[in-house]
Formats: structure tokens, C-alpha cells, sequence
């Protein structure tokens, strides 16, 4: 289980977010949601350095996540940003290849069982035969894949996503989306941060609220309808209906 015990994050010393307490669990599809500028991504990003932890803790399984050295982190949770101001002109397998980085030693040669897990992320992304081609020439859905396949490649257990389907069209982010569930199915955690309501709702095994950069409520979608607690954070009407292939949620 991923958990922040009284987590507080500054920058330039002004409190960004004070005293978070929230778990994530184990095996399980957990999204975070909340309206613009709650403090989402600052708390997603305590976990990748970009945002600094002035108290509190983070434990992994147990383990002092913030007292592991920045390689070490990397090969037990791997983390794709929402935004990435540089595009490399790296061929999209190579690209890939850096997902390896934290498992390789100084002079970063590769196992077979390293080309291995980067060929079976570059197959299970459906980026293969893109593999010769620069990144910075591909469409943004194809890179977006790209960059996940890269962060498949650090083999981690926890897997942490900002917003990976904003970008993306309908058949886009479908695909994402039942990836997410086959990582699921392989015993991954995966943490996403998510804008599209319904999305959160219909993947999510637990969800965390937030709203004014505090936890507003956790629990399963569920116990989140039945709380109203969204309709209360983004002031609106959920309206829910179910067909044969489940429930589908409008938000008006």
C-alpha cells in the first residue's frame, strides 16, 4: 500500500498542502479528482521529487519512500507527467529503453531479460511498429503511448498516471482505459489523476476527492455517489444509467 501520513508540501515557503493523510490501495485502480488548481498533481508529484515534502512521510509497502535514493524510488514506482515541455527526437524504442535506466548499471548494457520487458511494453502499448520512428513526429496519441510504454519498462508495481487521457481521442482513451484494467489484472496499483467524471467512476476501485488542496472524501465511487460529495465539489447534478454493458454517468 502506498500511504502519505501528514504530508505537508511548500514552495518558495508558501504552503502548497498541509497535513495530507490518504492511502492508496494495494492491487487496485485509484483516482484522484477534483476541480482545477485542488492540488492534485502537486500531491501526485511528491512522489517524483517535483514537489518537495517540507513534513510528513510517504511509506511504500512499508518502506520510508522519501529516505530511497532517486533510482531506487524509480524502480518501485514509475510516474508519467501530464506535461512534458521538451518532445525528444529519440527513436520511440530507445525512448522506451530509458524506462530500463534505473535497473541498468554505470554502463546501462542490457539483459535479456531487459530487451525482454521493453519488448513486451512496446507489444502491450501497440507501439511496435512504430519503433524506428523519431517521437517527436508522432501524434499525440502514438507518442502519449510511447511515453507509457517507457514508463511500463521500469517494471514497477505502482504505477502513477497525471491525467494520461486528456490528450486523447474516444478510441484513445478506450484503449487506456482497458489497459489500465489489464494492469490491474496483473497485480499492478495503478494512481491516476482524472478530469472526465465519468471515467473516474466507471474504472476507479477507490477514489480520492479533493477540493481546496485537502482530501474531501475517500471511498469507493459508490459510497462517493451515495455521500454526494461530488456533486457538492464540482456544484453539480450526477445522473446515473445502466444498460447491459453497466453504468454510465452524466454530470450536468
Amino acid at each position: 500500500m502506498l500511504e502519505f501520513r501528514h504530508v505537508s508540501v511548500s514552495s518558495q515557503h508558501t504552503p502548497i498542502l498541509e497535513d495530507i493523510s490518504v492511502s492508496f490501495p494495494k492491487g487496485a485502480i485509484t483516482s484522484v479528482i477534483g476541480p482545477n488548481g485542488c492540488g492534485k498533481t502537486t500531491l501526485l508529484q511528491c512522489l517524483n521529487g517535483c514537489s518537495k515534502v517540507t513534513s510528513g512521510s510517504i511509506l511504500l509497502d512499508d518502506t520510508d519512500f522519501l529516505a530511497l535514493s532517486p533510482a531506487k524510488r524509480a524502480t518501485r514506482l514509475s510516474f508519467l507527467p501530464q506535461v512534458r515541455t521538451i518532445i525528444p527526437t529519440l527513436p520511440v524504442q530507445t525512448l522506451v529503453e530509458h524506462g530500463r535506466f534505473p535497473h541498468l548499471g554505470f554502463a546501462r548494457r542490457k539483459s535479456p531479460e531487459d530487451v525482454q520487458i521493453i519488448r513486451q511494453a512496446m507489444e502491450f502499448t501497440h507501439i511496435t511498429k512504430y519503433a524506428r520512428q523519431s517521437t517527436d513526429t508522432l501524434s499525440g496519441g502514438i507518442r502519449q503511448r510511447a511515453f507509457f510504454a517507457m514508463t511500463l519498462a521500469q517494471d514497477c508495481d505502482y504505477i502513477v498516471l497525471d491525467e494520461p487521457t486528456t490528450y486523447l481521442d474516444l478510441a484513445g482513451q478506450r484503449d487506456f482505459l482497458s489497459m489500465f484494467r489489464l494492469l490491474k489484472e496483473q497485480g499492478r496499483t495503478v494512481i491516476l489523476v482524472l478530469h472526465d467524471l465519468n471515467q473516474a467512476l466507471r474504472i476507479s476501485d477507490h477514489l480520492i476527492v479533493m477540493s481546496e488542496r485537502k482530501i474531501a472524501a475517500t471511498g469507493t465511487p459508490a459510497e462517493c455517489l451515495q455521500q454526494h460529495i461530488i456533486e457538492e465539489v464540482f456544484h453539480t447534478r450526477c445522473k446515473q444509467f445502466q444498460d447491459e454493458e453497466g453504468s454510465y454517468f452524466f454530470f450536468e
